[in-house]
This record gives C-alpha cells, structure tokens and sequence, in this order.
C-alpha cells in the first residue's frame, strides 16, 4: 500500500492553495480508512468512492479521474492534476509547476520525470523519452484541458492527450529537474508488454495501417522476434476488424496520424 506515501508528499508540499480529490475504485483493503485519516485532518483533501470496476488498461483508471473532478468546481481552479497514487511527489512540485505555468502562457501540459529505485539508488525509469509527461503524474492548464476536451477514457490516452494539446497550439513541457519517484512493485517491469497489448494500443491511438505496422516492426525489433511482430499485427487488425469503438473524432485521428508521421520522418528517413 503506497497510498500513504502519495497523499504524504503532497501534503507536505511548499505550495499550499491545492484541492486533492481521493478516488477509491472499490478497494477492499484499508484504502478507505487511509484516505479518511488525512480528510479528518486536512479540509484540503476529499473522497470519492466508488464501486469496484474491472480492469480496462487506460479506460479504468481515466474514469476514475474524471470521477473525482466531477465534483469540482473546475471554474476555480488554474491547474488539474492527475496523480497516480504509487509515486511521491518532491516538496517544490506543485509550485514549480505552477510557476511554469504562470511564467509561459503556452504551456498547456506540465510535469517531471519518473525515477525508480534500483540497488538502493533512484534511477531514471526510462520507460519513454524525457520529453513526454507520463500518466502517473500530469499537470494540466485548465483553459488547455478543457479546449481538448479532456483526457479520454481509452488505452494510449496519455499520449492522446499531449498530441491533442499540441494540435491546439499549446507545449508539452517536462521539468527535468522534478523528480518523482515511483513505487514499482517488487519484481515488476512496466516496460513488457504483450503483443495484444500493443495491437489495441496502436489501434486505439487511432493509427492508421500503415503506420500501426511502422510501430508494431519497432517494437518487435526491441525483443528480435517476427513472431511478436505478427502477433501485434494480428491483434490490430482483430480490433480493425471488429470496428471497436474510437475515443477520438476523425480530425483527431488525422492529427494523430500526421503527429506520428513527422516524427516517423524526422528520426527514421532524416526528412
């Protein structure tokens, strides 16, 4: 239960002007008292309970967030934080963020980097570049939040949201000098993925075909199997097939498309 941890460094922040709002998903275990602990105490801090859910990678933990703000306010408030509840937080963070935001008028997304401990050391966790703000710890501009529409509830949200944000003319920006550390699980690495995972993942990004295959030959160069390729493959087109259900508008899914093309461009064929 890292629960504790979270809510500790947040409490413990140098900014003071913050509303947390504490989703327990139908937690059986001792969430609910723990969340208590730090409501009774600090009028800072609410809840919100809700009923147990099933896992959906992305959609699950979306709707569990958006619970939680709809019962704010967001009128009053300049900033909205999502935060997952394994990481804790530096004591300078929310008032670094809010600075950066009040200093640069086109940032739309904000956060720091994710360090996980190894060996008894805190090191970078690498599991994406040092340009993109990870899910567990994102600081949105309202007025950027709510142009996007919101975070959506599907799997590649994450990274949904920073394209749509740079699509609207606003900047993804991380502070490298913010170091949040992640309570990992013993023995778990977030950087494995099944290849179904990453089939419906390249599909619910939106990406069309041919750059759903560019992405799946990655990301089976990194584990050297045509197998996995395949397999990626084969569970993008199942859900291609079954015409699943997008979170995002067709001109979305073309800004998407084309985000990912330049990229493709820019790093691969040096355009």
């Amino acid at each position: 239960m890292h629960l504790p941890l979270t809510l500790d460094s947040l409490q413990q922040q140098t900014y003071s002007d913050f509303k947390v709002v504490a989703v327990n998903d139908g937690s059986t275990d001792k969430t609910a008292d723990i969340i208590k602990k730090y409501t009774d105490q600090d009028s800072r801090f609410g809840t919100v309970n809700l009923q147990k859910s099933a896992h959906q990678p992305g959609s699950k933990v979306v709707s569990a967030f958006k619970n939680g703000l709809n019962t704010q306010n967001m009128d009053e408030f300049d900033i909205i934080c999502k935060f997952d509840a394994d990481i804790i937080l530096p004591g300078n963070y929310l008032n670094t963020i809010a600075e950066a935001f009040k200093s640069h008028p086109d940032y739309g997304l904000v956060g720091g980097l994710l360090y996980v401990e190894k060996d008894g050391s805190w090191i970078y966790e690498g599991n994406s570049n040092k340009y993109h703000v990870r899910g567990p710890l994102k600081a949105y501009r309202r007025e950027s939040y709510i142009r996007m529409e919101g975070i959506r509830e599907t799997l590649g949200w994450d990274n949904i949201d920073s394209i749509l944000l740079q699509n609207l003319g606003w900047k993804e920006v991380v502070l490298p000098e913010l170091h949040v550390k992640l309570i990992k699980v013993k023995g778990a690495d977030y950087t494995i993925k099944p290849a179904k995972y990453y089939g419906k993942y390249f599909y619910f990004l939106g990406l069309n075909r041919f750059l759903a295959y560019i992405a799946s030959f990655k990301e089976a160069t990194k584990s050297r199997s045509a197998k996995f390729f395949f397999s990626i493959i084969r569970a993008y087109e199942h859900c291609r097939s079954q015409r699943l259900e997008l979170k995002i508008s067709r001109d979305e899914q073309k800004a998407v498309n084309r985000q990912r093309w330049n990229m493709l461009k820019k790093k691969w064929l040096k355009m």
